[in-house]
C-alpha cells in the first residue's frame, strides 16, 4: 500500500516535474551553454569559450555604458522611491474619513501597464509641447529641461516617471505600520516622547523588516528596467545611449544584432551582479533589521 501511494504521489507530481525541467532547469542549462557560443539563431552555434565574456569586459563600450546607466538609475531611484513611499504611507495611515478611497486611488497607478504609462509620459515630458515644461514656464523657469532629449536629464526623467507608481510600495509600508503594536506608542506617550522620537525609536526599528523587503524588491526592479527604456529611447537607448539600460542592451544584442550567445553571456553577468548585491544586503541586514521574534536567537 505504501509503494502504491508513493507511485501515485510521483504520478501527480509528474506534470510539475516535467514543467520544471522543460521551462526552468532546461533553459537555465541551455543559456549557460549558449553563452559560450557564437549563435545568431539561424546558423549552427560555434563554440567560442569565454570569448563573449572577454569581449564584454575589454572591448564593448555599450556594456560599460549600460552598467553606468543602470547604476545611476539605482542611486537616484531606490532611495527616492523608498523615502517617498514611506512618507506617503504615514499619511495613508491616518484615520480620516474616506481614507480607503485615497489608498485605492494611490495604488491604482502601480498596476497600470508600464508601456501605457511610458507613452503617457512621453507626451507629458515633450520639451516643446509637454504639460510638465508648460507648468515650469508658467512658474518662471525660462529654459526648462529637455528631459528625454537631453543626456543629462534622460535618467532623471525615468526616475520622475517611476514616482507615478510609488503607491505600490506605500501600501506595503502601510501594512508594516499597521502591524506595529499600539502599546509601544502609548508607553512612549506616557514617557513624554514626541512625534519625532516615536518615529525614530519605534516606527523605524519596527518597520525595518518591511524596509528590507522593499529595498530588495526595489533593487531587483532597478536591475530589470526594460519596457520603459525601450518605449522612451528605442533599441539604441536614446540620445548618446543615455537610456541604454542593461536589459535593453542585452535585448539589442540578442534580437536586434542577432548575437544570442553574447546576449546569454550578458544575462549571466547580470545574474552575478544582482546576486552579489543581494548577498551583501542579506549579510549586512543583521546590523539594522530588527525582528520582534527571532526563534534562532530565542
Amino acid at each position: 500500500m505504501a509503494r502504491e501511494e508513493e507511485r501515485a504521489a510521483y504520478l501527480f507530481m509528474l506534470p510539475w516535474l516535467i514543467g520544471l525541467v522543460v521551462f526552468l532547469i532546461g533553459p537555465i542549462i541551455a543559456s549557460v551553454i549558449i553563452s559560450l557560443t557564437d549563435w545568431n539563431l539561424v546558423s549552427s552555434p560555434q563554440w567560442v569559450g569565454l570569448a563573449n565574456y572577454q569581449e564584454m569586459l575589454f572591448d564593448d563600450r555599450n556594456f560599460w555604458q549600460s552598467i553606468r546607466v543602470t547604476l545611476y538609475y539605482i542611486v537616484l531611484s531606490v532611495p527616492l522611491f523608498m523615502v517617498s513611499g514611506l512618507g506617503l504611507s504615514l499619511l495613508l495611515n491616518m484615520r480620516l474619513k474616506g481614507m480607503n478611497w485615497f489608498r485605492t486611488l494611490l495604488y491604482l497607478p502601480s498596476v497600470l501597464s508600464g508601456v501605457a504609462v511610458a507613452v503617457l509620459w512621453v507626451s507629458l515630458l515633450n520639451p516643446d509641447l509637454g504639460a510638465v515644461n508648460w507648468v515650469l514656464r508658467g512658474i518662471g523657469v525660462a529654459n526648462p529641461p529637455r528631459w528625454l532629449s537631453s543626456p543629462q536629464w534622460a535618467v532623471p526623467s525615468v526616475v520622475l516617471m517611476g514616482m507615478w507608481g510609488v503607491g505600490g510600495s506605500a501600501i506595503i509600508y502601510l501594512a508594516g505600520l499597521q502591524n506595529i503594536p499600539p502599546q509601544l506608542y502609548e508607553a512612549a506617550t506616557i514617557d513624554g516622547a514626541g512625534a519625532w522620537r516615536k518615529f525614530i525609536h519605534i516606527t523605524i526599528p519596527m518597520l525595518t523588516p518591511t524596509l528590507f523587503f522593499v529595498l530588495i524588491t526595489s533593487l531587483l526592479g532597478a536591475f530589470q528596467v526594460f519596457d520603459t527604456a525601450f518605449v522612451l529611447g528605442g533599441s539604441r537607448g536614446g540620445t548618446s545611449g543615455a537610456l541604454r539600460f542593461y536589459l535593453l542592451n542585452m535585448w539589442t544584442e540578442g534580437f536586434r544584432n542577432g548575437r544570442l550567445g553574447y546576449a546569454s553571456a550578458l544575462a549571466w553577468v547580470l545574474v552575478l551582479l544582482a546576486a552579489i548585491v543581494i548577498m551583501i544586503m542579506f549579510r549586512t541586514s543583521a546590523r539594522w533589521v530588527y525582528y520582534e521574534h527571532e526563534p534562532t536567537k530565542a
